[in-house]
């Protein structure tokens, strides 16, 4: 017998099998469409709105505090100038009286330069005070948590000093706080209209952009896939594209506000900072303005989300009656 004879035969059971590669299944929801892409930018324009209307309304609230606050620390002595009157003299005296009543804490005469100073806006440069009655003032230094008998004291700086005028700047407090409260309130209108925009906006358009996708949503249904099941693919979907959009938005209302601040920073006494800064104080939001941006973009992610959820919900509802009576489909939404 020849070799090749005798050489036993491969058994046609034991013949290795080519490997099996599984193929990579393709997402269920495409992960990027026209609709997508316009809902991706949607959402960011209404979260750059949002978050920066938030940033304005955070800014002004602390703005009027700070107004507040600064002018309940202080009350003002004005002496007016009169014949026979050392002004220095009575300048010390009203000063060292104010001081010996409870609850004051400081007092500091604004000498003629400061005086002048303040005075130049309306008056010019070179003024004279020697030529002109301009009453001289001491500001005091108050507890705003234990203010002065302001009665008493003003009683007391008549007595003494007769041309001495107490202010204590409540009129002006009553004023502000009204006027920040006022400004506040407009502040917060403003913010709700603008998130009801933006609700209102992400809901239409997270709906639009599931029209597009309805036939998906009919071929998983039909295959017997669950409505639990198909509705948490496309909160998968529409979360990125929403997280995406929100981000993008928020990040720039806050280099926004980064910008700003660093450009006030950097021109400080100058006049264009100056009346920026006297009309809308600091440009800074401080960390709770950005964990209200934060916040404010996961609120939109929410939003479009649970949207989706409930859009996909209704459609799949509506797919079942349909088919439950073919009569009906007149009544399906276009949406």
């Amino acid at each position: 017998m020849s070799e090749a004879a005798t050489r036993p035969q491969p058994q046609e059971g034991n013949q290795k099998r080519p490997e099996m590669r599984v193929r990579p299944t393709a997402p269920i929801v495409p992960p990027a469409n026209v609709s997508g892409n316009a809902l991706m930018f949607v959402i960011a324009i209404m979260a750059f709105l949002a978050c920066l209307t938030y940033g304005a309304v955070s800014m002004v609230r602390a703005t009027a505090a700070s107004w507040q606050s600064q002018i309940s620390r202080e009350i003002t002595i004005q002496i007016k100038p009169d014949d026979g009157l050392d002004m220095e003299a009575a300048l010390r005296d009203a000063r060292d009286l104010a001081l010996t009543f409870t609850g004051t804490k400081d007092g500091t005469i604004v000498d003629r330069a400061a005086t002048a100073r303040l005075l130049e806006p309306w008056l010019g440069e070179g003024l004279d005070l020697d030529e002109l009655p301009v009453p001289r003032l001491v500001i005091i230094t108050i507890d705003e948590q234990n203010p002065p008998d302001f009665g008493a004291m003003r009683q007391a700086l008549t007595e003494t000093i007769p041309q001495a005028f107490l202010d204590d700047h409540r009129t002006w407090v009553n004023r502000l706080v009204t006027m920040a409260r006022t400004t506040a309130w407009i502040g917060m209108g403003v913010l709700i209209l603008v998130f009801s925009a933006m609700v209102l906006t992400v809901v239409f358009a997270t709906r639009g952009a599931l029209s597009g996708n309805r036939h998906i949503i009919e071929v998983l249904h039909f295959v017997g896939a669950e409505a639990g099941f198909v509705a948490s693919e496309f909160q998968k979907h529409f979360l990125k594209i929403s997280l995406k959009g929100s981000f993008a938005g928020g990040a720039l209302a806050a280099i926004v506000f980064a910008i700003a601040g660093y450009w006030q920073n950097r021109t400080l006494a100058t006049p264009e900072s100056d009346q920026a800064t006297a009309l809308f104080g600091n440009f800074s939001v401080g960390v709770s303005g950005y964990l209200g941006i934060a916040a404010t973009m996961i609120v939109i992610a929410l939003l479009t989300t649970l949207t989706a959820r409930f859009t996909v919900m209704r459609t799949i509802f509506e797919i079942d009656r349909i088919r439950s009576d073919p009569a009906r489909t007149d009544d399906l939404p276009d949406t």
